[in-house]
């Protein structure tokens, strides 16, 4: 769902109260955390969705490390993982389902994690994804709302995994392309996690359905503040660009572009079309969008291989951001 839609649907409910409750789901983080003790909490996530590849391992993985990431950008490391799949019996063969689960189990192995059970349901299109609980010392979280003035902004992966694979779907990327597509997409955020939070990090959250932008805007709020992004920093995936303007769109795109309406504003105005699309794109398994004091950022950036600058903190302003 959008989260304008999203926005809509949870604000008649009434917010949880506990006291333990950490994290809710009221500044949109990636997962939620619940205290058991002063030096011990849980990060609770679930994620899932329809194949983005085409080959069934390969989609097991990317929905895994898609999971899994929500842990990471808490600062947490993930602990346990249950399968959730919905699956077509009888109109797909059980060795589909099979190496799907097999390429989710790997990658939660890769996570030093373990796969305890899970759920599955009969559906006409086949989804999966994982519920994960992880741990984390709450003084040490990586949250929405610890962005500060003054702070770098460093992403980890290039975006444009939602254009390609909407072009790889239709027989529009080249070959070349889409595996590295596919590279970026399986990769696990957790050395980028654990080096913010060596850092001394407070502020981090991973790119995916909402968008670059989207979740950028999740940030400024929660944390009062207004981000800077400068959009010909923001690293790309090959072919992304010309696989938009080739025509290739998503309607998540349109949902997120329709939300971030009011939120965003476009200073620079030689900002292309495309790079504006792309900012907005929504992703799967992408990076970490990470705020650092600029001595961490800096060492941050030495660290973690792909981060780039894009940006920074401000004061809060009119918008929650302002692209330059």
């Amino acid at each position: 769902m959008g989260p304008g839609d999203l926005s809509a649907a949870l604000a008649p409910l009434p917010r949880d109260t506990d006291a333990r409750l950490l994290v809710g789901r009221e500044t949109f983080d990636d997962a939620g955390v619940y205290a058991l003790s002063e030096d011990l909490a849980l990060v609770q996530t679930v994620d899932f969705f329809a194949p983005i590849v085409d080959d069934p391992y390969l989609f097991g993985q990317v929905a895994a490390a898609n999971a899994l990431s929500d842990v990471y950008a808490m600062g947490g490391e993930p602990m346990t993982a249950m399968s959730i799949v919905a699956f077509p019996t009888g109109k797909l063969p059980l060795h589909v389902l099979t190496e799907i689960l097999r390429g989710g189990q790997d990658k939660v192995h890769e996570a030093g994690a373990v796969l305890v059970g899970g759920h599955s349901v009969v559906d006409d299109e086949v989804k999966f994804g994982l519920s994960v609980t992880g741990r984390v010392h709450p003084g040490r979280l990586l949250t929405n709302a610890g962005a500060r003035v003054g702070d770098r902004l460093v992403l980890t992966k290039p975006i444009g995994t939602g254009v390609l694979a909407t072009a790889a779907k239709r027989g529009d990327l080249d070959p070349a392309l889409h595996r590295e597509m596919v590279a970026t997409m399986v990769a696990l955020n957790a050395g980028a996690s654990r080096e913010a939070v060596a850092l001394g990090g407070r502020c981090a959250t991973d790119v995916t359905g909402f968008g670059l932008l989207g979740h950028a805007s999740h940030v400024a709020r929660a944390s009062g503040v207004t981000l800077r992004l400068v959009a010909t920093q923001v690293p790309l995936l090959g072919g992304a660009r010309d696989a938009w303007v080739r025509g290739n769109r998503t309607g998540g795109a349109e949902r997120n572009a329709a939300y971030l309406a009011p939120l965003v504003h476009w200073r620079n105005a030689s900002v292309d079309e495309p790079l504006r699309a792309l900012m907005i794109d929504p992703q799967t398994s992408g990076g970490l969008l990470v705020a650092l004091p600029p001595s961490a950022a800096e060492r941050y950036l030495r660290q973690v291989s792909g981060s780039v600058d894009v940006g920074e903190v401000l004061l809060p302003g009119a918008a929650a951001i302002v692209v330059d």
